[in-house]
């Protein structure tokens, strides 16, 4: 008997699809085939295979607008953000289209002989995306890997297939030949554990939890196999008293609440200088309850549903025993609403400080000067993103330089942009995504010497 999954839109909770789960078997089988097709795929000209990621770009263009409210009714995204994420795929294909023809060796002078070097594509790519942001991270882990000339088996989460799948069939639409992008849907201890103890898979990329990403590396571990871990968040918005304090309250809800709060980038706990802290607050509590957490289809959304009703009930679980010092609005009726949530935080140690809750719950905590900022920030096993708020540069400077993460913003909360790295300090991951170097690992360094007699 097939094993299917009702996929469920959040804001309704009405079922939009059901969709077949591969078995063990059927996932073997899509690596088998991804392996043939390395072999030809491999040996496409740079040029041809550029032309095809670029046709490949074009076609998510045509469909942007059928994408974007796939992942409305599917993620609760709202439309503003939805049409976002799949305008990224599409730059990201474009963006990596270059590849093919600039993925450079080098020449080593060497006595006795000529030495150079060449990037040689790895083979099967593993690629395991989260619910919460399914299209763009879909992206950013088969774009570089097809320019780079793997093939790529893509399993998307349980909850959120519906645009992984369409991508895959207007790979196809686009030319790529038929294994080079797989999309098979699957429960994570069939398909995902295939891909960390299949042989033919030579690398798995994982967005997900922290313990998850351990797990899956140690998996590969046993194999040697290389992994790219893109894991959980517990970020900073540290505001300093001589920043722009109407630009910083202003902004930092849409730092945690984007997404519902769903976003390993959330910038989750805010640290506000002493002498501002009162400030501060009002202006927050005024841009809190300004938000509008409506239908994400409304073209006024800026906040939608969490993704579940188990995961809501988790996220509410954190605010068991704390008061919250205020709200914003939520819808009363059907959909897996929560307002936005704003708590005060006088304790280092309590789990709404210190773990990833992964909604739309921000603590709020003084502090007195530079060095105890750092030391706040940093007091986390996590180190993914962060923003630093201030009009004295050589103070951003320094901050940026000591705080422990990957990624950080000063007077502005981007994480992402395709052009640059992306990925975290300590366990929030191993490796980085985007950027001109992305390809770079998903490749290995051939060294060879040719003797001149």
């Amino acid at each position: 008997m097939t094993d299917t999954f009702t996929v469920i839109d959040p804001a309704t909770e009405r079922p939009l699809a059901e969709v077949a789960l591969a078995s063990a078997a059927e996932t073997d089988a899509a690596i088998e085939r991804a392996h043939e097709a390395f072999r030809s795929w491999r040996a496409v000209a740079p040029g041809e295979r550029a032309r095809l990621l670029r046709a490949f770009a074009a076609v998510v263009d045509a469909h942007l607008d059928e994408l974007a409210w796939l992942e409305v009714r599917n993620a609760g995204h709202t439309i503003g953000n939805a049409r976002w994420e799949a305008g990224n795929v599409r730059d990201v294909l474009n963006y990596y289209a270059a590849t093919p023809e600039r993925l450079f060796g080098r020449q080593i002078p060497v006595p006795g002989g000529i030495d150079v070097t060449f990037r040689e594509p790895l083979g099967v790519v593993g690629v395991i995306v989260p619910w919460n942001f399914p299209m763009p991270i879909a992206g950013w882990g088969f774009a570089p890997a097809l320019a780079a000339g793997n093939t790529v088996v893509l399993k998307p989460a349980e909850l959120t297939p519906l645009t992984a799948i369409r991508l895959g069939e207007l790979a196809r639409e686009a030319g790529l030949p038929e294994g080079v992008l797989t999309v098979i849907p699957g429960r994570g201890p069939v398909v995902g554990e295939r891909f960390v103890t299949h042989p033919l898979v030579r690398k798995v990329c994982f967005t997900g939890s922290t313990a998850v990403g351990k797990r899956i590396m140690a998996g590969c571990a046993a194999q040697v196999k290389p992994v790219t871990l893109e894991l959980g968040g517990k970020s900073a918005n540290i505001v300093f008293a001589d920043a722009d304090l109407a630009k910083a309250a202003a902004t930092a809800p849409y730092a945690v609440f984007d997404n519902a709060g769903q976003d390993c980038c959330a910038r989750s706990r805010i640290l506000v200088q002493s002498s501002v802290y009162d400030e501060f607050l009002a202006g927050l509590g005024k841009a809190v309850a300004g938000m509008r957490v409506i239908d994400p289809a409304d073209e006024a959304s800026e906040m939608g549903p969490l993704i579940s009703a188990a995961h809501r009930e988790k996220v509410t679980g954190y605010l068991a025993g704390v008061e919250a010092a205020f709200t914003g609005p939520a819808p009363e009726g059907p959909g897996y609403w929560m307002p936005p949530t704003v708590v005060l935080a006088d304790d280092v140690t309590r789990p709404i400080w210190r773990e990833e809750v992964f909604g739309p719950v921000v603590a709020v905590m003084p502090f007195d000067d530079e060095d105890e900022a750092i030391q706040l920030a940093n007091d986390t096993e996590y180190g993914l993103s962060g923003s630093i708020f201030t009009r004295d540069l050589s103070r951003a400077l320094r901050v940026a330089r000591g705080v422990e993460a990957g990624n950080l913003s000063v007077n502005s909360h981007a994480s992402v942009r395709y052009w640059t790295p992306f990925g975290g300090f300590k366990q929030s991951g191993l490796g980085r995504e985007l950027g001109p170097d992305a390809p770079d690992a998903f490749t290995e360094e051939k060294n060879v010497f040719i003797a001149h007699g």
